[in-house]
């Protein structure tokens, strides 16, 4: 019986590759008339930033049916940029976009923090309820975030007053959560504003996304939110600051992130779908994602599933990356609590070179953010790996759940090569089930599981 169950899991798993090359040929690209518009032509000569004449030529090119919004070679200083539908905002190879920290400069928009919904100042980039854009071309963008600014100590500890203290910039919109305040009186605007994302794309559909370089992001670098159809490609994401997530599809179906460039402060991916009360009011989850022939440095994970994921995960596949960093924690991550809850199911992990990563191959935590009880326990499972080769970690498996309950099963690993396993233990894992072995190697050795 044993035999048939896992050659049951194993067909499962190739007919789901196939599954995989469906959903790709079914992400299109959008395309746009041969119609260009230059931002110089919008430029009044006299401002000292760039964002209207930017975000003028971008309205023209979508009200006379779309095209090219070029940014010719040269340095310019601009606000956040509003998108529009049938748009390519396309960087010239020697541009450098540099975008303002003055965060009087920035309108509020709706948008999530960290799976909460709320209204804030804006992303440097956002689109709401657009279809068919794409930014393009190898130009640089840089936020500009520093220890000075975005990142300065009174803003990530004590910006927003409450109660006629200071404190940290995030609580006061968990705490509104937790109350039940609604959306729309949710408002952070100027100094009280939170840290914005980079890219926010919310209610999009069949964007492109190629070819440029992001450096020092206030907060997340590109952040698909409710979107469909959307393609990464040929991005490299350099940002080391706080919270400095390279790519987070939330509540998203049909992503595409390909041949990109990670070396970020937290995780290179990191696929999400609300949290909490407000990711259960929506219920969406995030499914069909294909990230492949990727190169991930510095983060807290390669590919991560969490921790806001209260609406699911569903049909996530990894193949054909380079991960190698001593200061990137885990391969594949997966991570809620019992309050945020969320099931993640089908993963599907294969050929991927590792160099070394700090912590582990697969890291599951149960107990995310030291929460130890919850009436919403999440369930992850369904996770295949198959060829690996990792030359250095501490563990293999690292998956921290509870010793009283299973929220983890079906754990499949396959034709697998793992050399320097450092801990005394190869595995550390509680609250997990299931979990098989074939065909697997560890520090030169055979193995056959725990």
């Amino acid at each position: 019986m044993l035999v048939i169950f896992i050659t049951a899991f194993c067909e499962a798993k190739v007919n789901q590759w196939d599954k995989m090359k469906e959903v790709y040929e079914n992400i299109p690209l959008p395309t746009f008339p041969d119609k260009t518009y230059l931002i110089t032509d919008y430029y009044n000569g006299t401002d000292s930033l760039f964002t209207s004449a930017i975000n003028k030529a971008i309205l023209v090119c979508s009200a006379q049916g779309g095209g090219v919004v070029v940014i010719p070679d040269g340095v310019y200083k601009t606000a956040p940029i509003r998108m529009k539908s049938n748009v390519n905002l396309h960087l010239s190879d020697k541009t450098l976009l540099m975008f303002t920290t003055d965060y009087n400069l920035f309108d509020t928009v709706l948008t999530r923090i960290e799976g909460i919904d709320c209204y804030n100042i804006s992303p440097l980039i956002y689109a709401y309820g657009e279809t068919n854009m794409a930014i393009t071309g190898n130009g640089v963008m840089d936020g500009m975030a520093s220890e000075a600014n975005w990142f300065s100590k009174e803003r990530i500890d004590g910006v927003t007053l409450k109660n006629g203290k200071k404190v940290a910039e995030k609580t006061v919109l968990y705490d509104m959560k937790e109350d039940s305040v609604p959306f729309e009186k949710r408002v952070f605007k100027g100094k009280t504003g939170m840290r914005p994302q980079f890219i926010n794309l919310y209610k999009c559909k069949n964007v492109l996304l190629e070819g440029f370089t992001l450096n020092r992001s206030p907060f997340w670098l590109i952040h698909p939110l409710l979107s469909e159809n959307i393609t990464v490609r040929k991005v490299k994401m350099q940002s080391h600051g706080h919270n400095n997530d390279g790519c987070d599809p939330e509540s998203c179906k049909n992503i595409l992130i390909e041949d990109c460039d990670f070396d970020t402060g937290d995780d290179c991916i990191a696929i999400k779908s609300g949290r909490d009360e407000d990711g259960r009011y929506w219920n969406i989850p995030s499914e069909n994602i294909i990230v492949r022939n990727c190169r991930m440095k510095d983060g807290h994970a390669g590919v991560a599933m969490g921790s806001e994921i209260t609406g699911g995960c569903y049909n996530v596949w990894v193949e054909n990356c380079l991960m190698d960093s001593p200061n990137l924690s885990r391969i594949i991550r997966i991570k809620s609590n019992a309050i945020r809850g969320g099931e993640v199911k089908n993963v599907y992990v294969r050929n991927i070179t590792v160099g070394q990563c700090d912590e582990s191959i697969l890291g599951m935590e149960m107990k995310y953010w030291h929460v130890d009880d919850g009436p919403y326990p999440p369930y992850f499972h369904n996770i295949y790996l198959e060829n690996i080769k990792s030359n250095k970690s501490r563990y293999l498996l690292h998956l921290d759940g509870f010793a009283n309950k299973i929220q983890a099963r079906d754990i499949f690993i396959k034709n697998c090569d793992f050399k320097g396993i450092t801990a005394s233990e190869i595995n550390a894992v509680t609250g997990v089930s299931n979990i098989h072995f074939e065909n697997v190697k560890v520090n030169g050795k055979d193995y056959k599981g725990m």
